[in-house]
């Protein structure tokens, strides 16, 4: 039995599991969004942070990293990890992992993903949509036990050029931190 674990967002640059294989490649029919509270790793209760969580959306992709876990006791590790790391998020789902846009035959079936749905109720930390501009203000200031928010944001910017995505999501947010830090430190 071997385990596919899907990141999206800092499971990108770092498993903090054992893993045997990574695959660089894309799940259907969700995008990437800045939707999802931090109030444990980027920021507080008082001032949540922002990390990203998939939407729904008919046509979209959503480009990540998938991990190969084999071994019965390297997966009990990985699982308990991320069970800790991705708490907040409510829904644990398995979906088809791409590696050829031309495709529709996935790489790989039932790949794990942990999403932070839209369900305020199952998800409080859900915070939701708002603008460009309000949401590059709470990256800029929150900041949590694993450190600022907006870190979390241009590593993740890093990590999908690295892996060949233009994310115009997260492109536009990190450009919009990044014009305030700089806004800031000029005043």
């Amino acid at each position: 039995m071997v385990l596919w674990v899907f990141g999206y967002g800092s499971l990108i640059w770092k498993a903090g599991f054992r893993y045997d294989e990574r695959r660089v490649g894309f799940i259907k029919g969700f995008r990437r969004v800045f939707y999802q509270g931090s109030t444990d790793h980027r920021g507080t209760p008082d001032f949540p942070g922002r990390t990203v969580t998939l939407e729904p959306l008919r046509g979209a992709i959503c480009w990540g990293v998938a991990y190969k876990v084999s071994g019965e006791e390297d997966q009990r590790i990985a699982l308990e990890h991320l069970e800790i790391r991705e708490k907040q998020y409510d829904m644990k789902v398995y979906l088809e992992f791409y590696t050829d846009p031309a495709s529709s035959t996935p790489a790989i079936n039932h790949v794990m993903v942990y999403i932070g749905s839209a369900d305020k109720k199952a998800n409080q930390n859900y915070l939701g949509p708002a603008s460009l501009d309000e949401m590059a203000r709470q990256i800029a200031e929150a900041e949590g036990p694993s450190g600022p928010n907006r870190d979390y944001l241009f590593q993740l910017d890093d990590a999908l050029k690295q892996i060949g995505c233009d994310d115009t999501h997260v492109r536009d947010l990190s450009n919009a931190v990044r014009r305030i830090l700089s806004t800031k430190a000029a005043a």
